[in-house]
Parts: structure tokens; C-alpha cells; sequence
């Protein structure tokens, strides 16, 4: 490989020689019209032809014989010889015209011009040796026998033997000499063909620059490439004397000393722009010419380039692309880094190279022009077939994915389905277990009920309100009305009984403080304090739900420490749970803890604890209750059943709506029959009628066609919800009622109405005893009870309990036990002038009043005899007789009132010690050794809107003085004029004063009709 770089670069330096020595001659022939010397010019002729023979004969062998191996990237760039470059002086080049001159030979009388040359076989011989010289191994056959038969004419001219016209040897020269030009230029390419193929990067291109002969006429011809060694000009003696020195001529055309010859350097680049025309390059335009002749040297890197400029022209039938060379050669460096990168390079930048690129650019980017260059018909039918095999395809595929879809949509629903079925069916097992479970606990605890009541045992109360979830996410403040109920600590006044308060709510240490104080240091003298027989216990999951409004028996069943830290606290004690309002996750806690439940099945405290559920109870107990009908669901049953019930009851005159899964008056509203347009006419039907044909259908039906047209839009327009903060509208209130379920029902229908509270304790072996019996106390509006007057003076004690002992045993017989709290109202009947009592609720659980009822025991130390309503306090002897020492302590009558939910927004801006100071400077508290005055329940540390306060007196008028005077004075201190907050204070300290002014009355007719 490296023979055949060697050999390549002679045979260049030879045809340089050969061209330099050729321009010579023709400039010394052209400075002077003196004789030549015939010999040496033949001399130096022979020489030349010998030396290029040999040259050319062992390049020629050694291209033949050498293997086509890629090299080495280092052997190439070690061993690859510099190429020579040829820098010939601009001087020495005449204008000559290169358009082909055919020499006019001298007629046998035409005169010669006085150039004297040698003549004879020299001449002969020495233009054989120039078309020796000009000929190469890599020529074709018929260039060189053109040069020869030129040659041949030559030799052939009718001219005298001593002599050649100068001028006509000239004009031969440049002809011959621009064939050898042309022809260097073809071997060039040739050699540069066999170099690629050998992987040889380095290209032996020589040559004027070529172009149409009419372009070239008449302009100076600039070489590409110029020699470091400038030519010899002709001597001084030859130029006076108009004769040429053959050794000088000679010598120009003898390459004595090849090595001189330097390395070829490219002249400045310039653009050189050429021309495409219809997506094809004309390779014999001269501005192509000059291009490549330029960048001979780095042609290989232009060759694709070029190809895919050419074919993606002709694909969009572009007319003219005018290309900068400059920018294609950077473009075809840049490219060729890396195997195949430049035909990944995007249009924009293929087409960069061009000087028109945005011509092009936008006949490329018509929509269709690529059908319209080469092979546009076969790319449409390609594209076509293409966009309909992809529509093909992708439709089958889209079928495909549609269908595994929906199968991994079924295979996954049906494991879903089986997988909840699977989880249903154990939730449903264990719940089943858990029930079954707790029914056996409670049959052991009504079997040895009297034994557990009599021994020492432990009470786990849990006042979990078991509302739906619905319910409870409208509820403010959940917690807190959970916790309403601490004061079931207040059990442990018995000395058998132990208390583990589970709150809802973690409590600060000023609450943890003031319940230990209080059961501590007043509680009844025992050998052990009541303190040490309760512990208060918050659930390790309050932390985790904090904002979830879970009932406290779920979050119970959610903290396995907790319910741990329980069975060891009972472990081998008398336990059982005291809960709230009951809940499925009841059971649950039971089963973990293994102890039984005072109270109902969640099922059957769902059933019969709703409003139309009691009433159903109040039915079978056969006790009196207000005109009404429950389960209601749909609104013409409630039209209907609204008209029926106010055409037989003309005298009531509002009606309430109750909601079967509310409590706390927040779900009902009532309506006026009053504001009925045709409730005039219908009373003077009903007055001119009477009472006793009144109750006949045929009197009735006028009325009541009347009512079922005007009672939907009586509604719509005058009904009220009691809570407008729960339900703003009747409408909003008539969606939620009719999706429970309700109650219509009378209201009492006399302007004195008292409602009464009983609280019953239906034991397991079967007996029902009443706990405590209260008058409530409303706050905003006639439907809120806040409080309560124990115990009760509204009802004959006999009949209070006859009613409640029927309502007991009904529960019993419906398997309802533990705790219930039953409310009724009172009032005069007009026409009779008798006291009429109606069973109007039926609550399952725990209450709020007998939560507070524990603390007044509690404090001070009496009971409540349900049976006579008497509240009977000890009192303390303070001096010591014979005639007391025998005796029974005396007992005397108290009346407390109870104010079980307080309401203040402003309460939480004041500590609980700062609030304790406020109340003992204006003489606020509990007198121990007369057993009277006001004790407070708190219900949380952090907010602390809430309390409940309890205030005993000798007498019911002090009590209620007592209560109403407290809530002024808290409320005058803890508010401002331009801030009074949220309340429900006013409305209790209005509706003590009724009752007072009620009570006046009542003492003041007892003392007439005694006179």
C-alpha cells in the first residue's frame, strides 16, 4: 500500500513536471520568432517519455498486485506520504484561448515567418516523446491514438526540413497541451476510483480548471493549485536576440529534482455556488468544475450528501437549488462523523446548503409535491397502501385492545366481587360470631345480675354516639358532645363500683386535676377515696382519625393497645360496658375485651330506636300518644296522611315533622295550621258539626278534599325547621326526611306545654327502674332541651310511673334492656279542663340528664326517689343528743337544675383557673356542709365553648333563680358589647323566667283556692 502512495505521487509529480515544462516551451516559442534547436528539444522530449513510461509501468504493476485491505486508522496516519502540491508563478501564463484552433498549414508559396527551427527525424522523434509523454497506463486506448494520429499530421506537414513555423508549433502545443489537461483530469478520477476502493483517503487530481469551451474563450485560465518553486523565466539573451536557449527549454522540461516539489495547499475559499437544475448536477458546468477541483481533495465526504440532495430534489421536482459550496463542505465534514449520521440529518438542515432554502423549502412543504417528482406515483400507491394497512392494523388492534379491556375489566370486577364476597362473607361470620358471643355474655349477666349489683364490679363506659356517617360529618364539634357525658365518674359514690371512663377525647391536666379534686376531697367519707376507683382512658386512635367524627366504639376497636391496657385493668373483675347510643363496632369491643353489654342489640337498638320505631313501642304499651303517623317516605303519603290527620284533630293547631335517625330537636319542623287558607271555613265546619258528629267520615270529607288541595303549597310556603343552622329550608329538610323516613305528629295543643324527661334502667333479669325524672329546660326554641328541673313537679308520680313501667316492659318484651331515657308532655286540655300526658319519645342509651343526675347525687350525697319525685339530701347534725343518737339522720327536699350542654363561644378565651377565680369573686360555688349551690362539669381542655353546671337549692324558685343569676354573671364577664358570641344563654335565662313566672302563678292560685 505504501508502493502504490509512493508510485502515485511520482506519476503526479511527473505530469506536473511535464505540464510546467510544456508552458515553458510554449512561452519561449512565444517570446521570440528566432530558430529552435530541433535536437535538444527532442533530448529533453525522449527523457521525459522515458521517465514517465517507467513510472507509470510500476504503478500500474502495483496497483495490480496489491490487496484491497482496509488499513489501520494509525498505519494511515503514520505512514500516508504528504501529497505534493504544485504552486506555478500566475506570470507564466499567457491569455490564451482555449477554444480549439485547427492550424492553417503554408501553401507550397505562401511565405514562412523568419522562426528558425532544427528540422529532420529530430523533429519527428521529439514530438513522438510528447505524445509520450503524454500518455498514461490509466488512459483509454482511443485518447492515445488521437494523440498519435495529431502527432502523425504533424510529422506528415508539407514544410520545409530545415525549419517549423513558430507559430504554427505553438498553436499546437496549447491544443495538445489542454487535451493533456482534460485527460490528467480523467485519470485523476480514475485514480481517485481505485484509491477509494482501497480505503485510501488521499485523492491525485490535477488540472486547469475545465468548462465550456464558449466560457473559457477569450479569459485567463487560473490554476487551482500553485508551486512553491516558481518557473525559470527565459534568460535575457534569448529575449534580445529573439532566439530561445534549447538547454533552458530542455531543462524545463526535465524533472531533475522530483523531492523539491511541495505539498498542494488549497487558495482561499469562497462560496462557490453551482447550480442543480431539475434535480441533477451538470458534472461538466464549469461552476461544478471549479467546486470539485477545490475540494478534490475531501470529495469522498461530498459524495452521499450530494446524492441525497440530488435524489430528494428530483423526488419534489424542484426546477433550481442553487448550492453554496462552503456550506456543503461543512455540511459533508460535519456528516460524516460516525457511520451513517448524515443520513439521519433532518431536511432542514440537508437543505441548509442552499442559498434559495426557503424557495425550495416552500415547494417541498406543498401538500402533494412529492407525488409530483420521481417515483411520485409509486410513493402515493406506497402511502396509500401504507394508510390503509395502518387503518387495517390499527383498527384490528383497537379491537384487540377493546377486547383485552373489557376482559381484564371482567376477570378484574369478578376478582374484585369474589374477593369482596370472600371478605363480606368473613366480616359476616365474625359479626355473627360477635353476636352470638355477646348474647351468651348477656344471658350470664341477667342470670346473676342481683349478685354482680351487690358485689364489687367494674363499669367501662364507653358514650359512643353511634349515628350513621352521614350524621356524624354534619356534627360540630362530635368529640365534645361525646364527652358531654364525663360525668359518669360520678358512679363511684358507690363503694363497690370502679369506673373506667373511656373519653373521646385526649383531656388536659387542669380537667384530669379538677375531676380528682372533686372526687377526692368531696365525695362521701369512705375508707378509700372515690378517686382511686376511676381511670379516664383515650384511645390510641383519636391521634390517627382526628378529623373522621368516628364513634368512640370504633375508634375503641382501633387501638389495640388501649383495648389491651382494659383487660388487664378487669382481668378477674365484675366487669361489663355501660355504652351510648348502640353501634355494630360494640360488639366487636366487647368480644375483645370478653365482657358483656348492658344495653340493646345494634340491631335492635336501629329498629326501635328511630321515631317511628318508639311510637311503634308506645302503640304496644298502650300508653297515650300524640295524634301522628310514622314511617313516612314518600311526599303524597305525607299530603295525605297530613290532610287525614289535621281533618280529625281540628283542634291542634301546629304539627311537627320528625326525622326517624335525628335527635336533639335537630330534625324536626313544625308547621301552623293557622296560616292554611281554608283552616277558617274548616273550623266553622268543625264548630257547626260538633265534636261528636265530627267523627263521622261524611262530615270529614269536605274538609279534607279541601286540605288535600291546599296542604302541598301550605307547606312548601310555611314550614320551618326548628335548627335552620342544620337545615336552612324546608326544602333541604323534606329531601333528608323523605330519605330516612319520619313522623307527623300534633303538637300539644294548649299555650302551656311542659315536657318531662325520665330516665329507666331496664335491668337484665327483667325489672325496670326509674333513675331520674326532670322538666326541661328549651333553649332556642320550644323543640331544644338544654337542661332539666329535678326532679320533676309537672305529672302525678303515680301516673308518671304507670306510664313509664308500661313503656318498660314493652322494651323488655322487645328484648331492649340497659339504659333508656323517655321523654312526654303535659299540658290542660281546654274542653276538659284535665291534665293530659303524651309519650312523644323513646331514647336507647345513656342520657345527658342521667349523666348529670349522677353528679348531683354525687355531690350531695342524697337520692332520688322516682316514685314520689323527691330529691332527698341528708343534713348534717350538729350537735350530738340523746334524743339523735338512736335516730336516723334527717333528710330534707332539694330541687336542682341542670344544665347539661351550656353553650359559649367566648368561654374559650378564658382558662379554667381564671374562670374558677371569676365565679368564686362573685360567690359561685358549692356550699358542702349545707349541701347547695353550683358545681360545673367540663367538658374538654382545648376549645372549652361547652360546660354543664348544676345548681341545688331547699327550694325549686332558689334553684332557678340560682341557675338563671350564674349564666348572667358568666355571660356579663365574659363578653363584650361588640362582641357577645354564640349562645344559647339568653334563651335559657328566657324560657327559667317563664317557668318562674309559671311557678308565681301556680303558688299563688294554690293559695287562693286553700283560702
Amino acid at each position: 500500500m505504501s508502493e502504490a502512495l509512493k508510485y502515485e505521487d511520482e506519476v503526479g509529480k511527473v505530469l506536473i513536471q511535464v505540464q510546467d515544462d510544456l508552458r515553458q516551451l510554449r512561452h519561449t516559442i512565444s517570446g521570440g520568432g528566432e530558430t529552435l534547436d530541433i535536437q535538444a528539444l527532442d533530448t529533453a522530449i525522449c527523457r521525459t517519455e522515458s521517465v514517465i513510461k517507467k513510472r507509470a509501468e510500476e504503478y500500474l504493476k502495483t496497483v495490480n498486485k496489491q490487496l484491497l485491505i482496509l488499513p489501520c486508522i494509525e498505519d494511515l496516519q503514520k505512514k500516508t506520504l504528504p501529497i505534493p502540491k504544485w504552486k506555478p508563478t500566475l506570470e507564466s501564463f499567457p491569455a490564451i484561448n482555449h477554444q480549439t484552433v485547427n492550424p492553417a498549414r503554408p501553401s507550397p508559396g505562401e511565405k514562412v515567418p523568419h522562426h528558425r527551427i532544427t528540422t529532420g527525424a529530430t523533429v519527428s522523434n521529439n514530438i513522438s516523446a510528447v505524445a509520450g509523454a503524454c500518455r498514461h497506463p490509466l488512459y483509454p486506448t482511443k485518447a492515445e491514438e488521437d494523440v498519435r494520429a495529431d502527432i502523425s499530421s504533424l510529422l506528415e506537414t508539407d514544410c520545409p526540413s530545415s525549419a517549423v513555423d513558430v507559430c504554427w508549433l505553438q498553436t499546437f502545443i496549447q491544443h495538445k497541451s489542454a487535451s493533456l489537461h482534460h485527460r490528467e483530469e480523467l485519470c485523476s478520477s480514475k485514480m481517485g476510483l481505485i484509491g477509494g476502493r482501497s480505503r485510501c483517503h488521499k485523492r491525485l487530481t490535477w488540472g486547469k480548471e475545465p468548462g465550456p469551451t464558449q466560457e473559457r474563450a477569450g479569459r485567463e485560465c487560473t490554476p487551482t493549485w500553485t508551486a512553491n518553486a516558481p518557473t525559470p523565466p527565459p534568460s535575457a539573451a534569448s529575449n534580445s536576440s529573439g532566439h530561445t536557449n534549447v538547454k533552458q527549454v530542455a531543462k524545463c522540461f526535465t524533472l531533475e529534482n522530483p523531492q523539491d516539489v511541495s505539498a498542494l495547499v488549497p487558495v482561499a475559499k469562497s462560496e462557490l455556488p453551482f447550480i442543480i437544475t431539475n434535480g441533477r448536477i451538470d458534472p461538466s458546468a464549469a461552476d461544478f468544475c471549479h467546486f470539485k477541483r477545490h475540494y478534490q481533495t475531501c470529495w469522498d465526504s461530498m459524495i452521499d450528501p450530494l446524492e441525497t440532495l440530488e435524489k430528494l430534489l428530483r423526488e419534489f421536482a424542484i426546477p433550481l437549488a442553487r448550492v453554496s459550496g462552503t456550506r456543503l463542505v461543512v455540511f459533508g465534514r460535519g456528516s460524516d462523523i460516525g457511520s451513517g449520521r448524515w443520513r439521519r440529518t433532518p431536511l432542514a438542515d440537508l437543505l441548509s446548503v442552499l442559498e434559495n432554502m426557503e424557495e425550495v423549502l416552500h415547494l417541498v412543504r406543498q401538500p402533494g409535491r412529492r407525488y409530483k417528482g420521481e417515483g411520485g406515483v409509486e410513493a402515493a400507491s406506497i402511502l396509500i397502501q401504507s394508510c390503509w394497512r395502518r387503518y387495517i392494523a390499527r383498527t384490528a388492534f383497537a379491537r384487540h385492545r377493546r377486547r383485552k379491556w373489557a376482559a381484564v375489566t371482567i376477570a378484574t370486577s369478578w376478582l374484585m366481587r369474589a374477593q369482596m364476597c370472600r371478605v363480606r362473607e368473613a366480616l359476616q361470620a365474625r359479626r355473627f360470631r360477635q353476636l352470638e358471643n355477646h348474647r351468651s355474655r348477656v344471658q350470664h349477666l341477667a342470670t346473676n345480675w342481683k349478685h354482680i349489683q351487690s358485689s364489687k364490679r367494674t363499669i367501662i363506659h364507653i358514650p359512643s354516639l353511634g349515628y350513621s356517617q352521614s350524621q356524624r360529618l354534619k356534627l360540630r364539634g362530635f368529640d365534645i358532645l361525646q364527652n358531654i357525658q364525663i360525668c359518669r365518674l360520678c358512679e363511684v359514690r358507690d363503694e363497690n363500683v370502679e369506673v373506667i371512663y373511656i373519653s373521646p377525647r385526649p383531656l388536659g391536666e387542669d380537667m384530669h386535676r379538677y375531676y380528682g379534686n372533686l372526687l377526692k376531697h368531696h365525695g362521701v367519707t369512705t375508707e378509700t377515696s372515690p378517686a382511686q376507683h376511676f381511670i379516664i382512658i383515650t384511645p390510641d386512635a383519636v391521634e390517627w382519625f382526628p378529623t373522621h367524627n368516628m364513634c368512640l366504639s370504633t375508634l375503641l376497636k382501633y387501638s389495640p393497645r388501649t383495648l389491651r391496657r382494659i383487660r388487664n385493668l378487669i382481668q378477674g373483675k365484675q366487669a361489663y360496658i355501660v355504652g351510648g347510643v348502640a353501634h355494630a363496632d360494640d360488639l366487636a369491643v366487647a368480644d375483645e375485651l370478653g365482657v358483656p353489654i348492658l344495653g340493646p342489640e345494634p340491631a335492635v337498638a336501629q329498629l326501635y330506636g328511630t321515631k317511628s320505631g318508639g311510637r311503634r313501642i308506645f302503640t304496644g304499651a298502650k300508653v297515650p300518644v300524640p295524634p301522628g303517623q310514622g314511617d313516612i317516605y314518600t311526599l303524597n303519603q305525607l299530603h295525605e296522611t297530613l290532610a287525614r290527620l289535621m281533618t280529625q284533630n281540628m283542634e291542634v293547631r301546629r304539627w311537627l315533622f320528625k326525622m326517624d335517625c335525628e335527635s336533639g330537636g335537630r330534625g324536626t319542623a313544625y308547621c301552623d295550621a293557622c296560616q292554611l287558607g281554608c283552616y277558617g271555613w274548616a273550623m266553622r265546619e268543625f264548630q257547626r258539626h260538633g265534636p261528636e258528629l265530627w267523627s263521622t267520615a261524611w262530615a270529614q270529607e269536605p274538609v279534607l278534599l279541601k286540605y288535600l288541595d291546599e296542604v302541598p303549597e301550605w307547606l312548601a310556603r310555611h314550614a320551618k325547621p326548628a335548627k335552620t343552622s342544620r337545615y336552612p329550608n324546608w326544602a333541604c329538610f323534606l329531601k333528608t326526611f323523605l330519605r330516612q323516613g319520619g313522623v307527623v305528629e300534633a303538637f300539644p295543643p294548649s299555650d302551656s306545654v311542659t315536657c318531662l324527661t325520665v330516665d329507666m334502667l331496664l335491668e337484665p333479669g327483667g325489672e325496670v327502674t326509674l333513675l331520674s325524672c326532670g322538666d326541661q329546660l328549651h333553649g332556642p326554641g320550644q323543640l331544644e332541651t338544654v337542661g332539666s328541673v329535678v326532679p320533676q313537679t309537672s305529672v302525678c308520680p303515680d301516673a308518671l310511673h304507670s306510664i313509664c313501667a308500661r313503656v318498660g316492659r314493652a322494651c323488655l318484651q322487645r328484648l331492649i334492656v340497659g339504659h333508656i331515657s323517655l321523654d312526654l308532655a303535659t299540658f290542660l286540655d281546654h274542653r276538659t279542663l284535665e291534665q293530659k300526658v303524651w309519650t312523644i319519645d323513646l331514647d336507647l342509651g345513656y342520657s345527658d340528664q342521667l349523666a348529670m343526675t349522677q353528679m348531683l347525687l354525687f355531690m350531695t350525697g342524697g337520692t332520688l326517689d322516682c316514685s314520689t319525685c323527691r330529691l332527698e339530701v341528708p343534713v348534717p347534725i350538729k350537735e350530738e343528743s340523746a334524743h339523735h343518737r338512736g335516730a336516723k339522720s334527717l333528710v330534707t327536699n332539694h330541687y336542682a337544675v341542670i344544665g347539661s350542654c351550656l353553650l359559649h363561644t367566648n368561654l374559650s378565651m378564658v382558662h379554667y383557673n381564671v374562670f374558677f377565680s371569676m365565679c368564686k369573686a362573685h360567690g359561685i360555688g358549692f356550699d358542702w356542709k349545707e349541701r347547695q349551690g353550683t358545681v360545673f362539669a367540663l367538658h374538654d381542655s382545648s376549645e372549652r365553648y361547652s360546660l354543664g353546671m348544676v345548681t341545688v337549692s331547699k327550694d325549686l324558685q332558689g334553684a332557678l333563680m340560682t341557675f338563671a343569676r350564674n349564666l348572667s354573671i358568666i355571660h356579663q364577664e365574659i363578653s363584650f358589647p361588640k362582641m357577645q358570641g354564640e349562645t344559647n344563654f339568653k334563651d335559657l335565662i328566657k324560657n327559667i323566667e317563664d317557668v318562674l313566672r309559671t311557678t308565681m302563678q301556680n303558688k299563688v292560685q294554690g293559695v287562693e283556692a286553700v283560702s
